[in-house]
């Protein structure tokens, strides 16, 4: 049986520290700062490449028509845009060992 440890942004912060002796308050705002800029970034469809680690994508979802089954009615939902990450060849690798 396999159990995963989740990495919290605390833990990422936490660990960041460890490794570079920068403060937490620095590092909380540099992440936070990275993040905001990914979500602007793909609020206007433009995509993050970050070389060796991943992209965070733009992916545009098809008109579909759906079932609310409580009201037993059919639905159509819109096309629209959902983000997704495609990792990077490496990181794909060095995550499967």
């Amino acid at each position: 049986m396999f159990f995963y440890k989740e990495m919290t942004k605390a833990d990422i912060v936490n660990e960041i520290t460890k490794k570079t002796g920068i403060d937490k308050v620095t590092v909380l705002t540099t992440v936070e700062a990275f993040m905001d800029a990914v979500k602007d970034s793909l609020a206007n469809n433009e995509n993050v490449y970050l070389r060796g680690f991943g992209s965070f994508i733009v992916k545009k979802r098809a008109q579909k028509t759906a079932r609310n089954i409580s009201k037993n009615t059919t639905i159509i939902i819109p096309e629209h845009n959902i983000p997704a990450f495609k990792p990077a060849k490496t990181f794909t690798i060095s995550v499967k060992k």
